[in-house]
């Protein structure tokens, strides 16, 4: 018999921390959340002070018996789940369940899964914190209440299978706001003119780009004006009249949070936030590593703060000290401002260990735990390290009466740009380019006049990436909602991806439009905001649960009433396509399924005729003529696929490469292409033909 039993979330923390813990301890799973409110009914008591009605999770019988034999026999339990609200929740149902006293200290939590952490979590029990689980109770329950109450009033106006959330209402109506101001988009017409210039005795030339006349610059709005200038300088001299020579510092980026990580893995490695945080969370409860055994790898993963300990600060120096030299080290030691939400209760997300880099672990982790991991220890080990410096040369080239300015830099520290650098949303940014050293008076040489034409372009729909960060710089849910609200909107069917960029469909914007007429505060994002902060000053101690409850139903009652009278039902027309049903001749329309779009005979019940939507490759299959078509599998993965796949004689052509623009100069079949960094890997469809290159391709 145990002594002392330590009940976790999962079976893998559970492992890990079963390697730090010596004889006398056992480590028993959860396996997640073992008591909720009931899917069934809503589950509140609205008068009895909102109080939540708790059932055993259906399918945790057997778990909760074992858990509650284990008690039993053991002299001490310890509640080991994670260091959050919702870990805090889940210890205190636990505690119910197995009659533990609530003023006993049974709560033990750490930061990362380590041996000293764990061991040092074992000495220092505390009690479970009533705050942090009334904070998790008000989310809770908000979130029932908003979506029990509404939800059914989308049903009955609209349709079956909808549903109302305080957060993804708020982020649907982000992405859905978005696209109405990218369709309002009026573009406005501008002009550029670069000059390129040679400075004698230098054979590169180098870009000044049109600034105005003296201290005023001039916008170009038109072709006219354009021409104007391009007369007033066709005979003149560009003169340098003025050189600025300095140094500019670029300080390193924090260590991640949650929302910073989501946003970097997306950028970087393409992954959804979803896989970030399933990946993020194998790293956290422990991977077996050669030689070492099972260990936590990063901290908890769930954090809006940057703070870094002393002794990882510590740790980092040492490791930076002795990889890249004592000049690589900041003469002070980094701090990291937080956003003015941040909890702070917890480190950034960092390494458990900088002695243990990336490639000399590779062998132990799986693709993606490597890729995350390399890019989480890299970002915090870059935290640490010196900022790069670089020296700056800007100019002023006058021709005729008119200034060009030019600018450029070049590395002269790296600091830790040897190491990371920020990846962006958008590759808007020029890089500096380098010109050469410039004297005040001297003459250059017009190799070449380029005037171009622009127009304003709207605001990029949302990614993935930058949802989330809209969504944490707004206040928006915290850092362990961000990656469920993306995965439930997309579920319903609110949104769609387009390549990265989150697309609102039809039924999004009805049940946006609805909500903002409705139920305005709800998809208020400031009105959602200041909830937040509630419940953040619940967790603090600051504000009683069940009075923000009570602050925030007197309103809602009554929205939800007016809301109920005066919503119409609302009929969400099919798209009717060109597509004519081949067994009773009408036109198919596009329907939406658990697994996206999909054609349907308009006919049904009478005629049951469906079909997946598919898109046309625009190539012909290299082993029989026929169309090549792009298809998705269940997870969404696209691959090219035959139309004859299924006929007779069936022809297998499949391949999960995409279509280039250019044709294969050997044998005229398309070309395949996949991308190294911005190289394009060309090769044949055809698979007796070997050709195959690498390069950009010939058509943008």
């Amino acid at each position: 018999m145990a002594e002392k039993l330590v009940i976790v979330e999962s079976p893998a923390k559970a492992n890990t921390i079963g390697k730090f813990l010596g004889k006398g301890y056992k480590i028993v799973a959860s396996v997640g959340h073992v008591r909720d409110l009931p899917k069934s009914q809503m589950g509140v008591d609205i008068e009895n002070d909102f109080a939540p009605k708790y059932i055993t999770i259906r399918g945790k019988g057997d778990i909760i018996s074992k858990l509650k034999k284990e008690a039993k026999n053991a002299k001490t339990v310890y509640l080991a789940t994670d260091p959050d609200r919702e870990g805090e929740a889940i210890s205190w149902h636990l505690a119910n369940l197995l009659n533990i006293d609530e003023k006993e200290k049974c709560r033990i939590t750490f930061n990362e899964i380590t041996k000293n952490a764990v061991k040092n979590a074992i000495k220092s029990p505390r009690e479970i914190d009533m705050d942090l689980v009334d904070a998790q109770q008000a989310r809770r329950v908000l979130d029932r209440i908003v979506g029990y109450k509404i939800s059914p009033i989308l049903w009955k106006k609209v349709k079956k299978g909808l549903s109302a959330g305080r957060v993804q209402s708020v982020a649907t109506r982000l992405i859905c706001d978005r696209e109405e101001e990218i369709e309002k988009f009026v573009p406005d017409e501008y002009w550029t003119i670069t000059a390129k210039l040679l400075k004698k005795g230098v054979k590169a030339p180098f870009n000044a780009k049109f600034y105005g006349v003296g201290n005023k610059k001039i916008e170009l709005k038109n072709e006219d004006e354009v021409n104007n200038i391009l007369g007033d300088i066709k005979d003149s001299t560009f003169k340098v009249s003025k050189v600025k020579k300095g140094e500019k510092r670029k300080t390193p980026n924090a260590p991640f949070t949650t929302s910073t990580m989501q946003q970097e893995a997306s950028r970087k490695l393409g992954f959804t936030t979803k896989k970030t945080m399933i990946v993020a969370q194998q790293l956290y409860e422990g991977v077996d590593i050669k030689g070492v055994g099972a260990v936590g790898l990063v901290t908890y993963i769930r954090t809006d703060s940057t703070r870094v300990s002393e002794e990882a600060q510590q740790n980092a120096a040492e490791y930076i000290k002795m990889k890249f030299g004592e000049e690589y080290l900041p003469k002070e030691k980094p701090v990291y401002k937080g956003k003015s939400n941040s909890q702070d209760a917890h480190e950034c997300i960092r390494p458990t260990s900088v002695d243990m880099d990336p490639e000399s672990i590779k062998d132990s982790l799986s693709k993606e735990q490597y890729k995350l991991y390399k890019l989480i220890w890299e970002r915090f080990v870059a935290s640490q390290m010196a900022a790069a410096v670089y020296d700056t040369i800007s100019a002023d080239i006058e021709a005729d009466k008119y200034i060009f300015k030019a600018s450029g830099s070049s590395i002269k520290f790296p600091g830790y740009t040897l190491l990371y650098q920020e990846g962006k949303d958008e590759d808007t940014e020029e890089a500096d380019m380098e010109i050469p050293e410039l004297v005040e008076n001297e003459e250059l040489k017009q190799k070449d006049i380029e005037p171009k034409q622009h127009f304003t372009q709207p605001p990029p729909r949302y990614t993935e990436a930058s949802l989330v960060k809209a969504l944490e710089e707004k206040g928006i849910g915290r850092p362990s909602t961000y990656a469920p609200t993306i995965t439930t909107i997309l579920a319903r069917g609110y949104i769609v991806k387009d390549g990265k960029a989150l697309v609102p469909t039809e039924l999004g914007r009805i049940v946006t439009d609805i909500m903002k007429n409705y139920f305005q505060e709800i998809v208020d994002v400031e009105f959602t905001a200041q909830l937040e902060k509630k419940l953040d000053e619940i967790e603090e101690g600051g504000k009683k649960w069940v009075d923000v409850m009570k602050d925030f139903y007197s309103q809602f009652v009554g929205v939800l009433q007016e809301a109920e009278s005066q919503i119409g039902n609302i009929e969400i027309p099919d798209e009717v396509t060109d597509e004519i049903c081949e067994k009773c001749g009408r036109n198919m329309v596009i329907k939406m399924g658990r697994n996206g779009k999909f054609l349907a005979c308009p006919g049904f019940p009478e005629c049951r005729n469906a079909k997946p939507i598919l898109e046309d490759a625009g190539v012909k299959c290299p082993k029989c003529g026929g169309k090549v078509y792009i298809k998705k599998t269940k997870k969404g993965r696209k691959y090219l696929g035959c139309e004859n796949n299924q006929g007779d004689p069936k022809c297998d052509f499949m391949t999960w490469e995409m279509p280039a623009k250019e044709n294969c100069p050997k044998c005229g079949n398309f070309l395949l292409k996949k991308y190294s960094g911005k190289k394009a890997q060309l090769k044949c469809s055809n698979e007796n033909c070997d050709y195959n290159k690498t390069g950009e391709e010939t058509d943008d």
